[in-house]
């Protein structure tokens, strides 16, 4: 009799857990929003922010992660001020001649020629007329930093191109070419 009434129980509670399956219906979600985003369209509407809209301006003083400020205005008067204070952070150890003469080789040497005498290969084919060699010029590490963020004459900025670390090394390499010439 034991045995009937266990057949029975275990007969009656498959019924029960076969019958609580339905596929036409799934189970009730928590958070259904969690399972299904809704998708929002850039400069669309949204009672989410106090504005009414999706995308946002970042937050007032805050910077670009990895953007390091440069105290110096895109002036004459910054350039004057850049050349006569601003010097380079890199110590002994950071000097990499190598690197900044690669670096130098890659994006200077097209206009400003291998010795900084103002004749590379755009120059020679008049593409560009006017490049100054640097041993006619008075220049400092920090004439030199300034003019590669900002660009000066005819010479674009390479502030995207090159980090800072990058242009303190190109700025070390034009001393020394000047140095050289």
């Amino acid at each position: 009799m034991k045995r009937v009434y266990k057949i029975t129980l275990l007969f009656g509670i498959t019924i029960l857990v076969a019958s609580c399956h339905n596929n036409k219906a799934p189970n009730y979600q928590y958070f259904p929003n969690m399972y299904e985003s809704v998708g929002y369209e850039t400069y669309a509407e949204s009672d989410a922010f106090k504005n009414g809209k999706v995308a946002q301006l970042p937050a007032e003083g805050t910077i670009n992660r990895g953007f390091e400020p440069y105290d110096y205005e895109n002036s004459t008067a910054g350039y004057e001020l850049a050349k006569a204070n601003l010097k380079s952070p890199l110590d002994s150890l950071d000097r990499n001649s190598e690197k900044g003469k690669i670096l130098y080789e890659i994006y200077c040497t097209s206009c400003h020629g291998n010795a900084g005498d103002g004749k590379g290969k755009l120059v020679e084919r008049e593409k560009f007329l006017g490049v100054p060699s640097y041993k006619d010029r008075v220049i400092t590490e920090g004439s030199i930093f300034h003019v590669e963020t900002f660009g000066l004459n005819s010479m674009g900025a390479h502030a995207n191109q090159l980090s800072t670390h990058e242009r303190w090394l190109v700025a070390d390499y034009v001393l020394k070419l000047k140095s050289q010439l």
